[in-house]
Formats: structure tokens, sequence, C-alpha cells
């Protein structure tokens, strides 16, 4: 009987914890349109792709580069690179589904397979056929899976700390967490600040950059109504990468290819970097010891100069 009243009390105090935080405010969603108000601009556009309001700046003029985010970031991940990249060229970022302004899909489905079809279906709607894309973690991987299947429109590919090839080391907590039934539920009422704080400390190597007002955006963008389940709902997705399969189709890729890394990337390691650059056929590889895994955002100016000098260069 005494180890039923501990349980019950542990229950109890358990739900009296996420009363207090709810009424804290960490569980409302956001809407939509109160984000638009803080992150949307003059540069901003929306279109419809199956049924979602696709956020994207289109900012500059001359040869378009497309920008993709990683997983739980957001277009506003690339602001330092594209006040510089947009003085030379059309500078075209997104929120990509599940994330950002944008938000979920209806079909939940947030397989490679799917993200490669709506970059195609997004690219085509604007009509941007020839084109730089560089893409970041999973915007690396649909980078260059994109690249695989349509080589004909990528002019030069850059891959940034890119998902694709297995890491060998344990998944980072918050993708464990959101597999895990009891968790994933608390996370879709309870999503405090310095959850979304660990995690930018896990993808930078200095914390002394880390700002109020980024932790802020990465909470906000979290909170986006929708968001957090299609977080849940992502990391349902099997990702363990095919090792043969895609070390096959990155063979394929011709296209001139810039790796960026982060040398303190603990997500996906350096390794990782090296990899990519043996199988890819026409790829540098360049190293940032100073970086983390988001080295566009934790050192921009560094990472631009190897991209300016990437693309200056023909080939």
């Amino acid at each position: 009987m005494k180890k039923r009243s501990l349980i019950k009390q542990f229950f109890v105090g358990v739900v009296l914890l996420i009363s207090v935080l709810i009424y804290q405010g960490y569980y409302h969603d956001i809407p939509v349109e109160n984000l638009k108000k803080i992150y949307a601009n003059e540069a901003s556009k929306f279109i419809e792709i199956d049924g979602m309001q696709v956020h994207y700046k289109d900012e500059g003029n001359g040869f378009p580069i497309v920008l993709l985010h990683g997983t739980a970031a957001s277009l506003n991940t690339w602001d330092d690179w594209t006040t510089e990249l947009s003085k030379k060229y059309r500078v075209i970022r997104l929120d990509l589904p599940a994330f950002g302004i944008t938000g979920p899909n209806k079909n939940a489905d947030y397989s490679i397979e799917s993200y490669t079809k709506f970059l195609h279906q997004f690219l085509s709607k604007i009509n941007v056929n020839e084109f730089y894309v560089a893409g970041n973690s999973l915007g690396g991987n649909i980078a260059w899976n994109y690249s695989a299947e349509h080589p004909e429109k990528v002019a030069k590919l850059i891959l940034i700390d890119a998902s694709g090839l297995p890491t060998n080391r344990p998944q980072p907590f918050v993708f464990k967490m959101a597999k895990i039934p009891i968790l994933s539920s608390l996370f879709l009422y309870i999503t405090p600040k310095f959850f979304i704080e660990k995690n930018i400390k896990e993808v930078y190597a200095d914390d002394s950059k880390i700002s109020p007002e980024l932790i802020d955006r990465y909470h906000k963008m979290a909170l986006r109504e929708g968001n957090r389940q299609a977080f849940i709902d992502r990391a349902k997705t099997d990702f363990t990468p095919n090792e043969f399969k895609n070390s096959e189709k990155l063979k394929t890729i011709l296209t001139p290819t810039l790796l960026i890394w982060g040398a303190k990337d603990t997500w996906i390691p350096l390794e990782n970097g090296r990899r990519f650059n043996n199988i890819l056929p026409n790829a540098s590889l360049f190293i940032l010891e100073n970086s983390g895994h988001v080295p566009m955002e934790e050192n921009p100016k560094e990472s631009l100069l190897i991209l300016e000098e990437f693309l200056a260069n023909s080939h």
C-alpha cells in the first residue's frame, strides 16, 4: 500500500509540475501570424505547395544560390551569409516543411525522398532552373540527393556538415527523446527555453556566441503551431542511412562540390566529412577548427570566405 501511495504521489507531483509549466507558457503554440510579424519582412514570400504556405525569402540579383537549413532551424540560420551573398547573387532560402514559419505538412512524410520531391516542386514553381545549392545537416542531405537526381540543374554543390552517411555514434538526445512515447508526449506540452538552449550548445563549439536573441528565435520557431508534432513525426521516420546505397548514389554526383565541416561537430563528426570527400568524385574539403555543427551560423565570415572563393573559381 505504501508503494502505491508513493507512486500516486509521484504522478500527482508530475501533473502539478506540468500544470505549473503550462501556466507559465511552455505549452502554448504560437500562431503562425504572430511569427510572421516578428520574422517575416519585405523579402518574405509565400507559395502554396501540397497545402502548405511555404515561407521563403528571395533577395539580390545574379546567378541563383539556394540555401537549405538543417533540423529544427529555419531560413534565419543563413542571415549573415545572405547579407553578403545578395550583393552578387540571387539568394533563395526557405523554411523547410516541419520547421520555421512553413510548419508541418498534412501527410507527416518527412523522408529524404519527400523533401527532395518538395524541393523540386518549390524550385519549379518559382521558375529557378539552374542554380548553386548549399545545405547544412538535413539540408545538405536534401541538397546532395537533389543533385544526384537533377544534375542538369545544379551548377555547384555546397555541403556543410551534411547528413546522409552513418555517424557511428549515438543519436543526439533530442532525437532519442522524440522516439520515446512518454517523453515525446511531454515535449508536446512542455518545451522550456532551457531545453532549446541545451540543444544549441550541442551544435555550437563556442557557447559565448549563443545570444539570448538566438535562443529566443529557435524557441519561438519550435513553438510554431504544429512544429512540435512535426518534429516527433520526423523523429519516427527511419533516417538510418544505408551506407552502401548512399555511397553509390554519391559516386554519381559529378557536380563540383565544396565540403565545409566544423572540426568540433559532435552531431556529425569530421570523419563523415572526410568520407564524403573520399566518395564524391569532384569534391574539396575545408575544415573550420573553431566550429561545431553550424559553421555558417557560428562563424559566418570565415565560412563565407571559403564559399566565395569556391563560387568565384570556374570548373
